[in-house]
């Protein structure tokens, strides 16, 4: 998954990923309007809403990105019409070329863990296989331990699957726990105690050893927020083989200047993630109505531009 990924970053000189994200009232008034016409004020017109609108997003920008990443909690809101949604955006995704990486931060241990992981891993039904997701990575939430990070590991080595897991989150919040230093450890040179993210950076690096690609990255990546700047440059330097998924740009309020130290000396080492400053792009600029289609497309060549600025 991580050499295909960074083939398709190479041939579009793009490292943007697509979030797909929807909500019922980021959808254009007319194709809301048709939802509700033909299914009532129910789920199933929410569900059939996001994955209309999801191809329009798709088929705008299928040519300009090498993947979507849908969040799987705004389809589940909506029951079991909204995972039929999720399921049928990200088969249609793949379809059009698009890699997938499937926003579920799942985070358990024993049964429900090896559970979560047929995500990436499929499952077998009296000798035959499914892949009822379809998913190429997904992201997770590492403070179970690595007994929450096992069932994961044998498809990304066999299957050619990914992980995202989480480091250095992009949300306010997150430095209440990921920004305490520990005093349990050893020193580092410095002398300096280690904060949380780091501890949680150094382990994603050694579990990342056990599934590396063939293009210098592991199939084990860390999602960093672009809202930290140092501390984003400060885990580059730590994990030099691993790849990063970076939210927080646009909408959350980092650009393109604020990555350049996220990226290696190469330009790559990162896909960088803009979900609603995509989707929700035509809701900003009067030129676009309600053509949210060509309005994203706009808006990831401008943040293409702005990426490869950073990337220098």
């Amino acid at each position: 998954m991580i050499d295909r990924l960074l083939e398709r970053i190479d041939a579009l000189d793009n490292p943007t990923v697509v979030g797909l994200d929807p909500t019922w009232e980021m959808l254009p008034r007319g194709l809301r309007e048709e939802q509700l016409a033909a299914w009532g004020k129910t789920p199933e017109a929410a569900a059939r809403g996001f994955l209309a609108y999801n191809k329009i997003i798709i088929d705008s920008v299928a040519d300009l990105v090498p993947a979507v990443k849908p969040q799987i909690a705004m389809y589940e809101k909506y029951g079991l019409e909204g995972l039929r949604a999720y399921v049928e955006t990200v088969a249609y995704a793949k379809e059009k070329g698009l890699l997938v990486i499937g926003d579920i931060k799942r985070g358990d241990v024993a049964s429900t863990a090896a559970a979560y992981a047929a995500h990436i891993g499929g499952v077998e039904i009296e000798g035959a296989f499914f892949d009822p997701w379809q998913e190429d990575a997904v992201t997770l939430n590492p403070y179970l331990g690595r007994d929450g990070i096992e069932p994961f590991l044998r498809p990304c080595r066999e299957k050619d699957k990914g992980l995202f897991i989480l480091v250095r989150t992009s949300n306010p919040g997150s430095g209440e726990l990921q920004d305490l230093l520990l005093a349990d450890r050893e020193e580092e040179a410095s002398g300096e105690p280690e904060p949380v993210y780091c501890r949680v950076g150094r382990l994603v690096s050694s579990w990342g050893l056990e599934a590396m690609g063939s293009r210098g990255y592991s199939r084990i990546g860390a999602v960093v927020g672009a809202t930290h700047r140092e501390q984003g440059e400060r885990l580059r330097a730590m994990m030099p083989h691993t790849f990063f998924l970076v939210p927080g740009y646009g909408a959350q309020g980092a650009s393109g200047r604020d990555l350049k130290g996220f990226f290696d000396r190469e330009g790559r080492g990162c896909i960088v993630n803009s979900s609603r400053g995509i989707t929700a792009a035509y809701q900003k600029d009067p030129r676009f109505g309600q053509d949210g289609g060509a309005a994203a497309r706009e808006a990831v060549l401008a943040m293409r531009a702005d990426l490869k600025e950073a990337r220098r």
